[in-house]
């Protein structure tokens, strides 16, 4: 980069200070979603050493995470297709 001293008159010292605090803010979460990328791998390894199939639980909380409503029209629409070309 240039020189940065003439980059830090464009910002007041409060815009200076809440744009740091921002970023140190942004950091730490970026660090606590790591360890909780970690922690959900764990329970995944745990989930697959009892004998579940981890690719199913994955699909599991991601329906879970769906609208009901909009879950069953989404079902709906994908048994019309599937019946419409002879797979169910």
């Amino acid at each position: 980069m240039a020189d940065d001293s003439s980059h830090v008159d464009v910002l007041n010292a409060t815009a200076q200070g809440q744009l740091k605090s921002i970023i140190e803010r942004v950091e730490r979460l970026e660090v606590e979603k790591g360890e909780i990328a970690e922690q959900i791998k764990e329970v995944f390894a745990e989930a697959k050493g009892n004998g579940f199939d981890v690719k199913i639980i994955r699909k599991v909380v991601r329906i879970r995470k769906q609208d009901r409503a909009k879950r069953q029209e989404e079902e709906a629409i994908l048994d019309l297709y599937l019946s419409a070309i002879g797979e169910i």
